[in-house]
């Protein structure tokens, strides 16, 4: 049984209550990915179209967005044992109903639940793990907490892959099952709230909570659809932006002016703080957007199947999972910000790597700089958050924790968007470049296809169906060799946005001697 300190909180050791938060944010990190490789399964079984089935994904993560920022203030107001518990357990009966769900209308109704109540348990996990460790073993704490947060995303496809195709796409949501259930009893039996956070009995800022919804949801919808439907060349996406824009600035004005506002943004007032929250919404970015661009470049590039484009991507896993418990050691007698820079300069190294590669890359030229770039997540994830979170007050813990998270979200969702967008729009210009040379009157285009008319017209075509397949192979080749082009332009632009955001770190104070990112408070 636990024991109880002289406050009057039972004292578990903190190890305990890691392995209990961890369960729960493992799970809903990854099911922000896992769905995703499911989804022309989902579509099919449940006789709709791909398009219509990525609404399962957009509204978990429009759900997802609004719920993150209020979760400091529902932990304040309803307690956060109770919170936390509620939301795990509404994770999992969603997830066994999403796996439930007979029609696709049903299974969006249940991912908006999934999303809600997931939306609460990074935060909280968070500032859990942060108040159950002293200052000088934060890193180590983050280490734990940040595998969950780095790792699950890239497990996610090969996960989803691996159980749509031996199984069902619904064992994608069941899987959480045993998972929820572990944690819901762990966190009934080892957390507890601390003496400074008791039932609120401030009033409830309806125009705050109803702003936010309309801010956060609408440019969560636009960074989603936007590509799709061809960003502002749709009304529908010029309405949604206005409504983000007029949502979010209202947002702000209100809580900065509300006696009892639903998020406290004087917070930001910190210059740590508000770095910090700035780098990890930078770091949600890239790793959001390389994370979407290497599966997409080994199966339309390289051949790869899409489990196997998964597991490719493991590397990455792989080298934070090494990297991060050293590092949590390293943050005690190190200061923060020079470990974050080693892993900003090591982050935009590997990028700059894949920016190298070519159409004749072999497995082992995909590894190492997924490998390496693992090792500078961790280097980058575990210190930016001790940094971040050292100058704020454990009573501020809870609110602080849900705007860093919110941040890394958006930061992940706007990343995405503009990798997909960038990708695209430099095809377009390379496809452009590339064809204005391949013409009749380019003799190296001559000369290729008379070769390739030649060698269809030996395997029995006729002359005119030969030189049209000719044209047409190449054609595929200015189309690949566009592709490629455009994957390097991507890399190098997200590298690059590393060694930008090296100045930054200026900005922040200095750690207490020996803390690693924390200060005694």
């Amino acid at each position: 049984m636990p024991s109880v300190t002289p406050g009057g909180t039972p004292h578990v050791n903190p190890w305990i209550v890691a392995i209990a938060v961890m369960f729960a944010t493992f799970m809903e990190v990854l099911d922000t990915t896992v769905v995703n490789v499911s989804l022309p399964h989902i579509a099919g079984n449940l006789s709709a179209s791909v398009d219509e089935a990525t609404w399962a994904l957009t509204s978990y993560l429009v759900a997802n967005a609004i719920v993150l920022p209020m979760t400091g203030w529902l932990a304040n107001f309803f307690g956060r044992k109770r919170v936390l518990t509620a939301a795990v357990f509404g994770f999992t009966a969603a997830s066994f109903l999403c796996g439930m769900a007979p029609s696709l209308p049903v299974l969006i109704f249940f991912r908006v639940l999934q999303g809600a109540t997931g939306g609460c348990l990074q935060p909280l996990s968070q500032a859990v793990m942060l108040e159950a460790f002293p200052p000088q073993d934060r890193g180590k704490a983050m280490a734990l907490w940040g595998l969950g947060i780095v790792v699950a995303p890239m497990l996610g496809p090969v996960i989803g892959g691996w159980l749509t195709d031996n199984w069902s796409w619904r064992w994608v949501f069941y899987i959480n099952l045993p998972v929820g259930i572990a944690s819901v009893i762990m966190t009934r039996l080892y957390i507890f709230d601390p003496p400074y956070i008791k039932r609120s009995t401030a009033g409830i800022d309806y125009w705050g909570i109803g702003l936010l919804a309309v801010g956060i949801g609408s440019l969560q919808v636009v960074l989603d659809k936007g590509q799709e439907l061809d960003w502002f060349g749709s009304r529908w996406i010029v309405v949604l932006a206005s409504m983000a824009a007029v949502g979010l600035v209202a947002f702000v004005v209100r809580e900065w002016v509300a006696r009892d506002p639903v998020v406290r943004l004087r917070v930001f007032k910190d210059r740590t703080y508000a770095t910090g929250v700035f780098l990890m919404t930078v770091l949600g970015f890239v790793l959001y957007g390389s994370l979407l661009l290497v599966p997409v470049f080994l199966q339309t590039l390289l051949g790869y199947p899409a489990l196997e484009a998964g597991i490719a991507m493991a590397p990455r896993g792989l080298g934070s999972f090494l990297m991060m418990p050293l590092v949590g050691t390293v943050l005690v007698k190190f200061d923060s910000r020079k470990v974050l820079a080693v892993g900003l300069a090591g982050a935009s190294w590997s990028l700059y790597t894949l920016s190298r590669l070519n159409l004749n890359a072999g497995y082992w030229d995909i590894f190492w700089p997924q490998f390496w770039q693992g090792v500078a997540l961790a280097m980058l994830f575990v210190p930016l958050t001790t940094a971040t979170m050292s100058p704020i007050k454990k009573e501020e813990m809870g609110n602080a924790t849900s705007m860093f998270n919110l941040m890394r979200n958006l930061g992940g969702s706007i990343g995405i968007a503009a990798a997909t967008t960038f990708l695209f729009r430099r095809q377009q210009f390379h496809t452009h470049l590339l064809v204005a040379n391949v013409n009749q009157y380019n003799a190296a285009t001559r000369q290729m296809a008379a070769s390739l008319t030649g060698s269809f017209a030996s395997r029995g075509s006729d002359p005119v169906d030969a030189a049209r397949r000719a044209y047409g192979a190449i054609w595929g080749m200015v189309l690949q060799q566009s592709a490629m082009v455009s994957f390097v332009d991507t890399f190098l632009a997200l590298s690059v946005v590393f060694m930008v955001m090296l100045p930054l770190l200026l900005l922040m104070k200095k750690p207490a001697k020996g803390l690693g990112g924390g200060p005694v408070h």
